[in-house]
Protein backbone atom coordinates (compact mmCIF):
# COMPACT_ATOMS: atom_id res chain seq x y z
CA UNK A 1 0.00 0.00 0.00
CA UNK A 2 2.87 2.37 0.80
CA UNK A 3 4.25 2.03 -2.74
CA UNK A 4 0.85 2.83 -4.24
CA UNK A 5 0.35 5.84 -1.96
CA UNK A 6 3.70 7.26 -3.06
CA UNK A 7 3.17 6.48 -6.77
CA UNK A 8 -0.35 7.84 -7.42
CA UNK A 9 0.44 11.58 -6.92
CA UNK A 10 2.69 11.56 -10.01
CA UNK A 11 -0.38 10.81 -12.15
CA UNK A 12 -1.80 14.28 -11.55
CA UNK A 13 1.09 15.76 -13.54
CA UNK A 14 2.08 12.86 -15.81
CA UNK A 15 -1.34 11.98 -17.26
CA UNK A 16 -2.19 15.49 -18.56
CA UNK A 17 1.30 15.83 -20.10
CA UNK A 18 1.10 12.41 -21.79
CA UNK A 19 -2.38 13.12 -23.22
CA UNK A 20 -1.20 16.57 -24.37
CA UNK A 21 1.75 15.02 -26.24
CA UNK A 22 -0.42 12.34 -27.84
CA UNK A 23 -3.05 14.89 -28.86
CA UNK A 24 -0.45 16.99 -30.67
CA UNK A 25 1.26 14.02 -32.34
CA UNK A 26 -1.94 12.61 -33.82
CA UNK A 27 -3.29 13.91 -37.15
CA UNK A 28 -5.73 16.83 -36.91
CA UNK A 29 -8.46 14.68 -38.47
CA UNK A 30 -8.24 12.27 -35.53
CA UNK A 31 -8.08 14.87 -32.76
CA UNK A 32 -10.96 16.86 -34.25
CA UNK A 33 -13.07 13.70 -34.16
CA UNK A 34 -12.06 12.20 -30.82
CA UNK A 35 -10.65 15.17 -28.90
CA UNK A 36 -13.54 15.40 -26.45
CA UNK A 37 -13.12 11.74 -25.52
CA UNK A 38 -9.52 12.45 -24.59
CA UNK A 39 -10.91 14.98 -22.12
CA UNK A 40 -13.20 12.29 -20.68
CA UNK A 41 -10.24 9.94 -20.18
CA UNK A 42 -8.35 12.71 -18.39
CA UNK A 43 -11.36 13.47 -16.17
CA UNK A 44 -11.93 9.83 -15.20
CA UNK A 45 -8.23 9.35 -14.45
CA UNK A 46 -8.11 12.48 -12.29
CA UNK A 47 -11.17 11.42 -10.30
CA UNK A 48 -10.12 7.78 -9.90
CA UNK A 49 -6.56 8.65 -8.84
CA UNK A 50 -7.79 11.24 -6.33
CA UNK A 51 -10.47 8.92 -4.89
CA UNK A 52 -8.10 5.96 -4.50
CA UNK A 53 -5.34 8.10 -2.99
CA UNK A 54 -7.85 9.71 -0.58
CA UNK A 55 -9.01 6.32 0.66
CA UNK A 56 -5.47 4.94 1.00
CA UNK A 57 -4.16 8.07 2.71
CA UNK A 58 -7.08 8.15 5.16
CA UNK A 59 -6.61 4.44 5.95
CA UNK A 60 -2.87 4.91 6.53
CA UNK A 61 -3.40 7.68 9.07
CA UNK A 62 -1.03 10.04 7.24
CA UNK A 63 -1.74 13.74 6.81
CA UNK A 64 0.00 14.15 3.45
CA UNK A 65 2.31 12.59 0.88
CA UNK A 66 5.35 14.53 -0.30
CA UNK A 67 7.02 13.91 -3.64
CA UNK A 68 9.31 15.46 -6.22
CA UNK A 69 10.06 14.83 -9.89
CA UNK A 70 13.66 15.55 -10.89
CA UNK A 71 15.28 16.09 -7.49
CA UNK A 72 15.52 14.59 -4.02
CA UNK A 73 13.27 16.67 -1.76
CA UNK A 74 14.75 15.06 1.39
CA UNK A 75 18.11 16.73 0.84
CA UNK A 76 19.10 19.93 2.60
CA UNK A 77 20.26 22.80 0.42
CA UNK A 78 22.39 25.79 1.37
CA UNK A 79 20.69 29.21 1.49
CA UNK A 80 22.29 32.62 0.87
CA UNK A 81 23.05 33.13 4.56
CA UNK A 82 24.84 29.78 4.88
CA UNK A 83 22.01 27.96 6.65
CA UNK A 84 20.61 24.69 5.33
CA UNK A 85 16.95 24.51 4.40
CA UNK A 86 14.64 21.82 3.06
CA UNK A 87 14.51 21.33 -0.71
CA UNK A 88 11.28 22.19 -2.50
CA UNK A 89 8.65 19.48 -2.80
CA UNK A 90 5.13 18.79 -4.01
CA UNK A 91 2.47 17.29 -1.80
CA UNK A 92 -1.08 15.99 -1.72
CA UNK A 93 -3.31 15.80 1.34
CA UNK A 94 -6.95 14.95 2.04
CA UNK A 95 -8.14 18.47 1.18
CA UNK A 96 -6.34 18.70 -2.15
CA UNK A 97 -7.33 15.14 -3.09
CA UNK A 98 -10.97 15.98 -2.42
CA UNK A 99 -10.69 19.01 -4.69
CA UNK A 100 -8.96 16.94 -7.39
CA UNK A 101 -11.87 14.50 -7.28
CA UNK A 102 -14.23 17.46 -7.78
CA UNK A 103 -12.13 18.53 -10.79
CA UNK A 104 -12.62 15.05 -12.26
CA UNK A 105 -16.40 15.10 -11.74
CA UNK A 106 -16.92 18.53 -13.30
CA UNK A 107 -14.48 17.85 -16.13
CA UNK A 108 -16.30 14.62 -17.01
CA UNK A 109 -19.71 16.33 -17.01
CA UNK A 110 -18.32 19.17 -19.12
CA UNK A 111 -16.95 16.77 -21.71
CA UNK A 112 -20.25 14.87 -21.86
CA UNK A 113 -21.95 18.13 -22.82
CA UNK A 114 -19.08 19.08 -25.15
CA UNK A 115 -19.60 15.83 -27.06
CA UNK A 116 -22.81 17.41 -28.39
CA UNK A 117 -22.04 21.14 -28.32
CA UNK A 118 -18.39 21.31 -29.44
CA UNK A 119 -18.48 20.34 -33.11
CA UNK A 120 -15.28 21.98 -34.36
CA UNK A 121 -11.73 22.68 -33.14
CA UNK A 122 -11.89 19.64 -30.87
CA UNK A 123 -8.13 19.17 -30.93
CA UNK A 124 -7.55 22.76 -29.79
CA UNK A 125 -10.36 22.36 -27.26
CA UNK A 126 -8.64 19.31 -25.78
CA UNK A 127 -5.29 21.15 -25.57
CA UNK A 128 -6.95 23.92 -23.57
CA UNK A 129 -8.78 21.41 -21.35
CA UNK A 130 -5.52 19.58 -20.62
CA UNK A 131 -3.59 22.74 -19.72
CA UNK A 132 -6.51 23.87 -17.56
CA UNK A 133 -6.45 20.55 -15.68
CA UNK A 134 -2.67 20.70 -15.37
CA UNK A 135 -2.92 24.22 -13.98
CA UNK A 136 -5.56 23.31 -11.40
CA UNK A 137 -3.73 20.15 -10.33
CA UNK A 138 -0.51 22.14 -10.10
CA UNK A 139 -2.12 24.73 -7.81
CA UNK A 140 -3.18 21.93 -5.48
CA UNK A 141 0.18 20.16 -5.20
CA UNK A 142 2.62 23.08 -4.83
CA UNK A 143 3.94 24.23 -1.46
CA UNK A 144 4.86 27.86 -2.05
CA UNK A 145 2.84 30.91 -3.05
CA UNK A 146 4.90 31.82 -6.10
CA UNK A 147 4.42 28.38 -7.66
CA UNK A 148 0.74 28.69 -6.79
CA UNK A 149 0.70 31.94 -8.75
CA UNK A 150 2.44 30.35 -11.76
CA UNK A 151 -0.12 27.56 -12.02
CA UNK A 152 -2.90 30.09 -11.37
CA UNK A 153 -1.79 31.93 -14.50
CA UNK A 154 -1.92 28.68 -16.48
CA UNK A 155 -5.52 28.29 -15.30
CA UNK A 156 -6.30 31.88 -16.29
CA UNK A 157 -4.77 31.64 -19.77
CA UNK A 158 -6.48 28.30 -20.44
CA UNK A 159 -9.85 29.73 -19.34
CA UNK A 160 -9.37 32.73 -21.62
CA UNK A 161 -8.63 30.45 -24.58
CA UNK A 162 -11.67 28.28 -23.86
CA UNK A 163 -14.02 31.28 -23.67
CA UNK A 164 -12.74 32.75 -26.94
CA UNK A 165 -11.89 29.55 -28.82
CA UNK A 166 -14.76 29.73 -31.33
CA UNK A 167 -14.13 33.45 -32.08
CA UNK A 168 -17.76 34.53 -31.87
CA UNK A 169 -18.47 38.18 -31.09
CA UNK A 170 -19.97 37.35 -27.70
CA UNK A 171 -17.20 34.88 -26.94
CA UNK A 172 -14.46 37.41 -27.68
CA UNK A 173 -16.26 40.08 -25.66
CA UNK A 174 -16.65 37.75 -22.67
CA UNK A 175 -13.04 36.62 -22.99
CA UNK A 176 -11.81 40.23 -23.03
CA UNK A 177 -13.74 41.05 -19.85
CA UNK A 178 -12.38 37.91 -18.21
CA UNK A 179 -8.84 38.82 -19.28
CA UNK A 180 -9.17 42.38 -17.97
CA UNK A 181 -10.39 41.33 -14.52
CA UNK A 182 -8.00 38.38 -14.38
CA UNK A 183 -5.08 40.70 -15.18
CA UNK A 184 -6.13 43.05 -12.40
CA UNK A 185 -6.24 40.10 -10.01
CA UNK A 186 -2.78 39.06 -11.19
CA UNK A 187 -1.39 42.53 -10.42
CA UNK A 188 -2.84 42.41 -6.91
CA UNK A 189 -1.50 38.91 -6.26
CA UNK A 190 2.00 39.76 -7.52
CA UNK A 191 1.93 42.95 -5.47
CA UNK A 192 1.02 40.96 -2.36
CA UNK A 193 3.64 38.28 -3.03
CA UNK A 194 6.39 40.86 -3.45
CA UNK A 195 5.55 42.49 -0.11
CA UNK A 196 5.39 39.12 1.65
CA UNK A 197 8.77 38.18 0.20
CA UNK A 198 10.28 41.46 1.36
CA UNK A 199 9.13 40.89 4.93
CA UNK A 200 9.79 37.13 5.14
CA UNK A 201 12.47 36.32 2.57
CA UNK A 202 10.58 33.22 1.46
CA UNK A 203 7.16 32.29 0.05
CA UNK A 204 7.08 28.63 1.07
CA UNK A 205 4.11 27.50 3.10
CA UNK A 206 6.40 26.24 5.87
CA UNK A 207 8.14 29.59 6.35
CA UNK A 208 4.94 31.65 6.09
CA UNK A 209 3.14 29.45 8.61
CA UNK A 210 5.74 30.41 11.20
CA UNK A 211 5.50 34.12 10.32
CA UNK A 212 3.99 36.14 13.17
CA UNK A 213 2.16 39.30 12.13
CA UNK A 214 1.19 41.65 14.95
CA UNK A 215 0.08 45.30 14.71
CA UNK A 216 3.04 46.50 16.78
CA UNK A 217 3.83 49.53 14.66
CA UNK A 218 6.86 48.18 12.80
CA UNK A 219 7.14 48.44 9.02
CA UNK A 220 7.25 44.68 8.46
CA UNK A 221 3.84 44.15 9.99
CA UNK A 222 2.37 47.02 7.97
CA UNK A 223 3.74 45.61 4.71
CA UNK A 224 2.42 42.16 5.63
CA UNK A 225 -1.09 43.50 6.17
CA UNK A 226 -0.94 45.34 2.82
CA UNK A 227 0.22 42.10 1.18
CA UNK A 228 -2.60 40.05 2.72
CA UNK A 229 -5.19 42.65 1.68
CA UNK A 230 -3.93 42.53 -1.93
CA UNK A 231 -3.85 38.72 -1.98
CA UNK A 232 -7.35 38.46 -0.51
CA UNK A 233 -8.73 40.89 -3.11
CA UNK A 234 -6.89 39.12 -5.95
CA UNK A 235 -8.21 35.68 -5.06
CA UNK A 236 -11.70 37.13 -4.47
CA UNK A 237 -11.69 38.42 -8.07
CA UNK A 238 -10.69 34.96 -9.30
CA UNK A 239 -13.54 33.46 -7.24
CA UNK A 240 -16.09 35.86 -8.74
CA UNK A 241 -17.06 37.28 -5.34
CA UNK A 242 -18.95 40.58 -5.26
CA UNK A 243 -18.05 43.34 -5.97
CA UNK A 244 -15.36 41.64 -8.10
CA UNK A 245 -17.88 39.52 -10.02
CA UNK A 246 -18.49 41.60 -13.16
CA UNK A 247 -16.59 39.26 -15.52
CA UNK A 248 -18.47 36.12 -14.49
CA UNK A 249 -21.98 36.52 -16.03
CA UNK A 250 -20.65 37.74 -19.39
CA UNK A 251 -18.06 34.96 -19.59
CA UNK A 252 -20.71 32.33 -18.77
CA UNK A 253 -23.26 33.64 -21.22
CA UNK A 254 -20.83 34.01 -24.12
CA UNK A 255 -18.90 30.74 -23.71
CA UNK A 256 -20.03 27.34 -24.93
CA UNK A 257 -22.16 25.71 -22.22
CA UNK A 258 -19.61 22.94 -21.66
CA UNK A 259 -17.09 25.66 -20.81
CA UNK A 260 -19.62 27.41 -18.54
CA UNK A 261 -19.79 24.14 -16.59
CA UNK A 262 -16.03 24.26 -16.09
CA UNK A 263 -15.89 27.94 -15.15
CA UNK A 264 -18.71 27.81 -12.63
CA UNK A 265 -18.34 24.21 -11.52
CA UNK A 266 -14.66 24.17 -10.60
CA UNK A 267 -12.42 26.90 -12.03
CA UNK A 268 -13.60 29.71 -9.77
CA UNK A 269 -13.16 27.41 -6.75
CA UNK A 270 -9.62 26.29 -7.52
CA UNK A 271 -8.42 29.64 -8.91
CA UNK A 272 -10.05 31.75 -6.21
CA UNK A 273 -11.43 29.83 -3.25
CA UNK A 274 -8.42 27.51 -2.88
CA UNK A 275 -6.12 30.51 -2.75
CA UNK A 276 -8.21 31.87 0.13
CA UNK A 277 -8.11 28.46 1.84
CA UNK A 278 -4.31 28.62 1.70
CA UNK A 279 -4.27 32.16 3.11
CA UNK A 280 -6.61 31.33 6.01
CA UNK A 281 -4.47 28.30 6.83
CA UNK A 282 -1.11 30.08 6.66
CA UNK A 283 -2.30 33.18 8.54
CA UNK A 284 -4.91 31.70 10.84
CA UNK A 285 -3.98 34.15 13.61
CA UNK A 286 -4.77 37.19 11.43
CA UNK A 287 -8.37 37.97 12.32
CA UNK A 288 -8.59 40.66 9.61
CA UNK A 289 -8.59 37.98 6.89
CA UNK A 290 -11.55 36.15 8.40
CA UNK A 291 -13.40 39.43 8.99
CA UNK A 292 -12.83 40.44 5.37
CA UNK A 293 -14.12 37.08 4.13
CA UNK A 294 -17.20 37.39 6.35
CA UNK A 295 -18.05 40.87 5.03
CA UNK A 296 -17.40 39.90 1.41
CA UNK A 297 -19.32 36.65 1.93
CA UNK A 298 -22.54 38.24 3.20
CA UNK A 299 -22.41 40.95 0.54
CA UNK A 300 -21.76 38.36 -2.18
CA UNK A 301 -24.68 36.13 -1.13
CA UNK A 302 -27.14 39.04 -1.11
CA UNK A 303 -25.81 40.84 -4.19
CA UNK A 304 -25.66 37.72 -6.36
CA UNK A 305 -29.16 36.61 -5.33
CA UNK A 306 -30.74 40.01 -6.00
CA UNK A 307 -29.14 40.28 -9.43
CA UNK A 308 -30.17 36.70 -10.28
CA UNK A 309 -33.80 37.66 -9.65
CA UNK A 310 -33.57 40.33 -12.37
CA UNK A 311 -32.13 38.17 -15.15
CA UNK A 312 -34.08 36.73 -18.09
CA UNK A 313 -31.34 34.56 -19.61
CA UNK A 314 -31.01 31.03 -18.20
CA UNK A 315 -27.20 31.04 -18.06
CA UNK A 316 -27.01 34.53 -16.54
CA UNK A 317 -29.33 33.42 -13.75
CA UNK A 318 -27.03 30.45 -13.12
CA UNK A 319 -23.97 32.73 -13.27
CA UNK A 320 -25.29 35.18 -10.67
CA UNK A 321 -26.39 32.21 -8.59
CA UNK A 322 -22.75 31.04 -8.64
CA UNK A 323 -21.70 34.46 -7.39
CA UNK A 324 -24.19 34.15 -4.53
CA UNK A 325 -23.11 30.62 -3.61
CA UNK A 326 -19.45 31.65 -3.42
CA UNK A 327 -20.52 33.81 -0.49
CA UNK A 328 -21.49 30.75 1.54
CA UNK A 329 -18.06 29.22 0.98
CA UNK A 330 -16.41 32.47 2.10
CA UNK A 331 -18.56 32.49 5.24
CA UNK A 332 -17.47 28.93 6.01
CA UNK A 333 -13.82 29.96 5.75
CA UNK A 334 -14.45 33.05 7.88
CA UNK A 335 -15.50 30.87 10.82
CA UNK A 336 -11.86 29.90 11.29
CA UNK A 337 -12.71 26.40 12.50
CA UNK A 338 -12.36 22.85 11.25
CA UNK A 339 -16.14 22.59 10.94
CA UNK A 340 -16.25 25.76 8.85
CA UNK A 341 -13.53 24.44 6.54
CA UNK A 342 -15.34 21.11 6.08
CA UNK A 343 -18.59 22.97 5.38
CA UNK A 344 -16.85 25.18 2.81
CA UNK A 345 -15.22 22.20 1.13
CA UNK A 346 -18.47 20.25 0.98
CA UNK A 347 -20.23 23.28 -0.46
CA UNK A 348 -17.55 23.36 -3.15
CA UNK A 349 -18.62 19.80 -4.04
CA UNK A 350 -22.34 20.55 -3.70
CA UNK A 351 -22.11 23.65 -5.85
CA UNK A 352 -19.93 21.84 -8.39
CA UNK A 353 -22.59 19.19 -9.02
CA UNK A 354 -25.81 21.20 -8.74
CA UNK A 355 -24.54 24.15 -10.76
CA UNK A 356 -23.05 21.86 -13.39
CA UNK A 357 -26.48 20.20 -13.55
CA UNK A 358 -28.16 23.54 -14.23
CA UNK A 359 -25.70 24.38 -17.00
CA UNK A 360 -26.27 20.90 -18.48
CA UNK A 361 -29.98 21.78 -18.39
CA UNK A 362 -29.12 24.98 -20.27
CA UNK A 363 -27.34 22.90 -22.91
CA UNK A 364 -30.38 20.62 -23.22
CA UNK A 365 -32.76 23.56 -23.59
CA UNK A 366 -30.57 25.32 -26.14
CA UNK A 367 -30.19 22.10 -28.12
CA UNK A 368 -33.97 21.82 -28.43
CA UNK A 369 -35.16 25.46 -28.41
CA UNK A 370 -32.11 27.35 -29.71
CA UNK A 371 -32.79 30.05 -27.14
CA UNK A 372 -32.14 30.51 -23.41
CA UNK A 373 -34.46 33.48 -22.83
CA UNK A 374 -36.79 32.19 -20.12
CA UNK A 375 -39.65 34.51 -21.15
CA UNK A 376 -39.87 32.58 -24.42
CA UNK A 377 -40.23 29.23 -22.64
CA UNK A 378 -42.97 27.71 -20.50
CA UNK A 379 -44.62 24.35 -19.86
CA UNK A 380 -41.59 22.28 -20.86
CA UNK A 381 -41.82 19.92 -17.87
CA UNK A 382 -43.89 17.30 -19.72
CA UNK A 383 -41.92 17.57 -22.95
CA UNK A 384 -38.52 17.33 -21.21
CA UNK A 385 -39.16 15.35 -18.00
CA UNK A 386 -35.55 14.36 -17.25
CA UNK A 387 -34.27 17.89 -17.74
CA UNK A 388 -37.14 19.19 -15.59
CA UNK A 389 -36.50 16.69 -12.78
CA UNK A 390 -32.75 17.27 -12.72
CA UNK A 391 -33.33 21.04 -12.68
CA UNK A 392 -35.71 20.72 -9.71
CA UNK A 393 -33.21 18.58 -7.78
CA UNK A 394 -30.44 21.11 -8.49
CA UNK A 395 -32.72 23.98 -7.42
CA UNK A 396 -33.65 22.24 -4.14
CA UNK A 397 -29.99 21.55 -3.41
CA UNK A 398 -29.06 25.16 -4.18
CA UNK A 399 -31.75 26.41 -1.81
CA UNK A 400 -30.47 24.07 0.94
CA UNK A 401 -33.52 21.80 1.09
CA UNK A 402 -32.96 18.34 2.65
CA UNK A 403 -31.97 15.65 1.87
CA UNK A 404 -29.81 16.98 -0.99
CA UNK A 405 -26.10 17.74 -0.71
CA UNK A 406 -26.57 21.54 -0.59
CA UNK A 407 -28.56 21.20 2.63
CA UNK A 408 -25.69 19.54 4.50
CA UNK A 409 -22.98 21.92 3.30
CA UNK A 410 -25.02 24.99 4.23
CA UNK A 411 -25.97 23.44 7.58
CA UNK A 412 -22.31 22.85 8.46
CA UNK A 413 -21.44 26.43 7.50
CA UNK A 414 -24.24 27.87 9.64
CA UNK A 415 -23.28 25.63 12.58
CA UNK A 416 -19.64 26.69 12.22
CA UNK A 417 -20.61 30.37 12.26
CA UNK A 418 -22.85 29.80 15.26
CA UNK A 419 -20.09 27.92 17.08
CA UNK A 420 -17.54 30.64 16.38
CA UNK A 421 -19.79 33.27 17.93
CA UNK A 422 -20.87 34.82 14.62
CA UNK A 423 -24.57 34.12 15.23
CA UNK A 424 -25.67 37.17 13.26
CA UNK A 425 -23.81 35.91 10.20
CA UNK A 426 -25.33 32.46 10.60
CA UNK A 427 -28.80 33.97 10.82
CA UNK A 428 -28.15 36.18 7.80
CA UNK A 429 -27.02 33.18 5.75
CA UNK A 430 -30.26 31.38 6.58
CA UNK A 431 -32.51 34.36 5.84
CA UNK A 432 -30.84 35.18 2.53
CA UNK A 433 -31.51 31.59 1.40
CA UNK A 434 -35.08 32.79 0.84
CA UNK A 435 -33.82 34.86 -2.10
CA UNK A 436 -32.16 31.75 -3.55
CA UNK A 437 -35.50 29.95 -3.44
CA UNK A 438 -37.21 32.99 -4.98
CA UNK A 439 -35.10 33.31 -8.12
CA UNK A 440 -35.07 29.57 -8.78
CA UNK A 441 -38.83 29.26 -8.24
CA UNK A 442 -39.19 32.01 -10.84
CA UNK A 443 -36.88 30.10 -13.18
CA UNK A 444 -38.74 26.81 -12.74
CA UNK A 445 -42.12 28.45 -13.25
CA UNK A 446 -41.13 30.26 -16.44
CA UNK A 447 -39.28 27.32 -17.99
CA UNK A 448 -40.91 24.05 -16.92
CA UNK A 449 -44.34 24.94 -15.53
CA UNK A 450 -47.29 27.06 -16.60
CA UNK A 451 -48.89 27.13 -20.03
CA UNK A 452 -46.86 25.54 -22.83
CA UNK A 453 -45.67 27.99 -25.45
CA UNK A 454 -47.19 27.01 -28.79
CA UNK A 455 -43.75 27.11 -30.41
CA UNK A 456 -42.62 24.16 -28.29
CA UNK A 457 -45.55 21.77 -28.77
CA UNK A 458 -43.37 19.33 -30.71
CA UNK A 459 -40.28 19.61 -28.48
CA UNK A 460 -38.98 16.34 -27.05
CA UNK A 461 -36.40 15.42 -24.43
CA UNK A 462 -32.77 15.82 -25.36
CA UNK A 463 -30.79 12.63 -25.77
CA UNK A 464 -27.20 11.47 -26.01
CA UNK A 465 -24.39 12.61 -23.77
CA UNK A 466 -26.17 15.76 -22.55
CA UNK A 467 -28.91 13.59 -21.05
CA UNK A 468 -26.24 11.31 -19.58
CA UNK A 469 -24.56 14.33 -17.99
CA UNK A 470 -27.82 15.45 -16.39
CA UNK A 471 -28.43 11.97 -14.97
CA UNK A 472 -24.88 11.54 -13.61
CA UNK A 473 -24.81 14.97 -11.94
CA UNK A 474 -28.29 14.53 -10.45
CA UNK A 475 -27.19 11.19 -9.01
CA UNK A 476 -24.19 12.88 -7.35
CA UNK A 477 -26.47 15.54 -5.84
CA UNK A 478 -28.88 12.96 -4.42
CA UNK A 479 -26.23 10.47 -3.23
CA UNK A 480 -24.11 13.29 -1.81
CA UNK A 481 -27.09 14.28 0.35
CA UNK A 482 -28.47 10.90 1.36
CA UNK A 483 -25.04 9.42 2.13
CA UNK A 484 -23.63 12.45 3.95
CA UNK A 485 -24.29 11.05 7.46
CA UNK A 486 -21.96 8.20 6.50
CA UNK A 487 -19.41 10.75 5.31
CA UNK A 488 -19.58 12.42 8.73
CA UNK A 489 -18.88 9.07 10.37
CA UNK A 490 -15.89 8.57 8.05
CA UNK A 491 -14.53 12.04 8.83
CA UNK A 492 -14.97 11.39 12.53
CA UNK A 493 -13.20 8.04 12.20
CA UNK A 494 -10.10 9.56 10.60
CA UNK A 495 -10.01 12.42 13.08
CA UNK A 496 -11.23 15.27 10.89
CA UNK A 497 -14.36 15.97 12.95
Amino acid sequence: MEVLINAIPYLFIAVPIVILIINNLLPASVTDKYGVRGGMILAVTNFAAAAVEFILLAASGKNEVRFSIFWDYTEKISSNNGAYINAAYFRVNLITLFLMACIGIVMFASNLVAEETVTKKRGSYLNAIITLTLGMNGMLIVTDLFSLYVFLEIVGISSFVLISIFKTQKGLEGAFKYLAMSSFATILILFGLSFLFMTNGSLTYESLKSLTIKPNGNGGAFLSYIALAALTAGFAIKAGAAPFHSWLPDAHQSADTSISILLSGIVIKIAGIYGLIVLTDLFSEVYAIRLSLAVIGVFTIMFGALLAMRQKHFKRICAYSSVSQMGYILLGLSAGSKLGLIGALYHIFSHAVFKSTLFANAAALHERLHTLEIDEMGGLGNAMPTTSFSSIVAFLSTAGIPPFSGFWSKLLIVLALWGSGAKVLGGAALIISIFTAAYFLRLQKKVFFGVTNEKWRTVREVGGSILAGEVVLTAFTIIGGVAFPLVLLLLSGIGLM
